[in-house]
């Protein structure tokens, strides 16, 4: 009996030590992937929120689109907070991601905005126009400015359309395919440029009142948090997006954005 006492106290004292790593625990914290700006402010809410419930987060700020998806596949990050589903479904066919969408957090409108011409209509002849070059925001970018007659697009043509789309083009406008963080910066160079609300709200500027033309609040380019594939039923992602979809998360999105990031829960 006195020999098994030790190893009896032992085996008691394993689940201790295997809820001390616990993802979430403050040893083992949460850790997500966030684009810096908006995505960064309203995760910094929802750390301090799932901090009173003993959920501790861990926030990791990203400049690009492609990182964060490649560093949760590779167990860098239990989850991100960033992207849409087109965007997502893009990532996961060409790159073969073991992704998956777990809830809906925000919208953030693309708007176009210049700092020569009130409307696109001003937009002279042969003018050049900047849009994001990864694949689905640079053809929803396409979208948004035929929507508000830069020019035409195929039939048919959606959020997957490329510059090839373009059907007819009577202004002879040139489009620039530029990395999506860098589009701010380059606005003084071009005479127009679609921004996401993500990088154009660090930039100073407002989609409400700076945006020449603006998608509607009803856009379906919803953000999501997105996991592994093995973690979709995990309880922290299920509890994540609890805390993320809450009245509190809610309240501070409407007032620190005043509506040009919307709730999509």
């Amino acid at each position: 009996m006195i020999s098994r006492r030790p190893l009896l106290l032992a085996g008691l004292a394993l689940p201790t030590a295997a809820l001390a790593q616990e993802i979430g625990s403050a040893q083992r914290p949460l850790r997500i992937g966030v684009t810096a700006g908006p995505h960064a402010q309203v995760m910094e809410k929802v750390r301090e929120i799932a901090a009173r419930s003993g959920l501790t987060l861990r926030i990791v700020e990203f400049q690009d689109y492609i990182q964060p998806n490649a560093a949760l596949a590779a167990g860098d990050l239990d989850a991100n907070s960033y992207q849409h589903q087109p965007f997502l479904d893009q990532q996961v066919r060409d790159r073969r991601l073991p992704l998956v969408a777990v809830g809906k957090t925000l919208i953030f409108p693309m708007g176009i905005y210049s700092r020569k011409h009130r409307s696109l209509a001003d937009v002279p002849q042969g003018g050049r126009v900047a849009i994001p070059n990864d694949p689905t925001n640079g053809g929803r970018a396409l979208v948004l400015l035929a929507a508000n007659g830069a020019f035409t697009l195929r039939e048919g043509a959606d959020f997957r359309a490329t510059v090839a789309d373009i059907a007819a083009n009577p202004r002879r406008l040139r489009i620039v395919e530029l990395e999506a963080a860098q589009l701010p910066r380059a606005l003084d160079e071009v005479e127009a440029a679609a921004i996401n609300s993500n990088f154009a709200i660090p930039a100073a500027l407002n989609p409400v009142r700076d945006a020449i033309a603006l998608e509607s609040p009803d856009s379906p380019y919803a953000n999501l948090i997105v996991v592994r594939q093995q973690d979709r039923e995990a309880a922290w992602a299920k509890r994540l997006v609890e805390i993320y979809q809450s009245q509190e998360v809610k309240d501070f999105v409407s007032s620190t954005f005043q509506g040009a990031v919307v709730p999509a829960f």
